[in-house]
């Protein structure tokens, strides 16, 4: 039986996954697993019971990855399960960057006691006109869940689309539509493109990435669309470049104090994955990990352990080992399990960084004495039996 807590609303149909093995706290103390969406757990203290945590979201700036890893904590994220939402908020950023809707919808709103406006309407209304964006050119700077969404949904609206990241999935080529142009070197999307969004992770190599040396590259009347993280782009540089006619429309879902009324600007609250169908698909996908883990010891979408999965156990037992990567680690888990005269049937060890984790499958249930000896070797983190 399995203990779980929420840390923020989680959407019901993800819940309604667990089954009767599961039951949910509100005691944190008593959780093995914790699901959450925003709350910050930097200051936060877990107890040697915690096992997992799932984050229903891709961002886990709000979690401490290191300090859970050192606890053998697995953290885990649902990339993916919001993208569709957040693609759309790109698409419609480009089209309110495009044609002036929402200037031309508070017009219309101004003029509510007007008789005439019909009419006037129609001599108004080439202050609102734009541009179209079919026949431009579109850069997407990261190619993963989100960005191969925005430039296959981009193509059939007539634009063209230039795709750059280094670390592609292969997963994520397969399924990126082959009109994509793909670039090595970001300048030639900043020097190209007349329409620029940034789909990758918040880290200190991406932090300020869209700054001064960047926007200096860029088409003269350039749209920047930020649905991916504030800190990806300096706000200083943007507003200076606005303010100098060098961007035309900076389109973000990040409200910050900075942007507050400057000309040109376009800002949504944090929309990108507020959808209905994006919060169900986080909370199913953050439940489903959880199971998997505490039930078979897979791990599968973590952001601080390896990804491990070796099935359903089908011997007579399953050790799982979080530790630490360092030498010879694994021959002391083998010795010691072999010492008891325990048959491994099958087992795996991967590692990431300097976390890893084994899973070994046994010919017959482990006894107390295995498991104590097995949590005494230096560098172990967890150790955690499954039948």
């Amino acid at each position: 039986m399995f203990q779980y807590t929420c840390l923020n609303p989680i959407a019901e149909v993800g819940l309604q996954r667990f089954d009767g093995n599961y039951i949910k706290t509100d005691n944190i103390n008593d959780a093995d697993a914790i699901l959450v969406r925003s709350a910050k757990m930097h200051e936060m203290g877990l107890t040697d019971r915690v096992l997992a945590i799932a984050r229903a979201g891709a961002g886990v700036n709000n979690i401490p990855l290191d300090k859970y890893g050192e606890q053998g904590i697995v953290v885990f994220n649902t990339p993916g399960a919001n993208a569709n939402g957040v693609k759309e908020m790109v698409i419609a950023g480009m089209l309110l960057a495009a044609r002036d809707i929402v200037g031309g919808i508070n017009w219309v709103n101004e003029q509510s006691r007007d008789g005439e406006i019909a009419k006037k309407a129609e001599k108004e209304k080439k202050k609102f006109a734009g541009t179209e964006i079919s026949g431009k050119k579109l850069g997407i700077i990261g190619l993963g869940a989100i960005g191969q969404l925005v430039a296959n949904a981009a193509i059939p609206l007539g634009m063209d689309v230039y795709g750059y990241d280094p670390y592609i999935s292969v997963d994520a080529a397969w399924n990126l539509s082959r009109n994509v142009h793909h670039v090595k070197d970001v300048n030639e999307i900043y020097a190209n493109c007349d329409y620029i969004t940034i789909h990758v992770p918040a880290l200190d190599s991406t932090k300020g990435m869209i700054g001064h040396d960047a926007i200096s590259m860029m088409k003269n009347n350039v749209v920047i669309l930020n649905f991916a993280r504030d800190i990806l782009v300096d706000q200083e540089a943007v507003i200076d470049a606005l303010q100098q006619g060098k961007i035309r429309k900076y389109v973000t879902d990040f409200a910050t104090p900075e942007l507050l009324g400057v000309n040109n600007v376009i800002i949504t609250p944090h929309l990108g994955a507020s959808t209905q169908e994006s919060e169900d698909n986080c909370a199913i996908a953050a439940v489903n990990e959880l199971r998997e883990y505490l039930e078979n010891g897979n791990i599968k979408n973590s952001v601080n352990f390896p990804n491990c999965d070796m099935g359903k156990c089908t011997s007579g037992g399953r050790i799982v080992i979080a530790h630490r990567n360092i030498p010879n680690q694994l021959f002391q888990f083998t010795r010691i399990i072999g010492d008891f005269g325990i048959n491994i049937n099958d087992m795996t060890d991967k590692s990431r960084g300097n976390l890893a984790y084994s899973i070994l499958d046994i010919d017959r249930p482990a006894p107390e004495e295995v498991i104590d000896k097995l949590t005494k070797v230096e560098g172990v983190l967890k150790v955690r039996t499954i039948r």
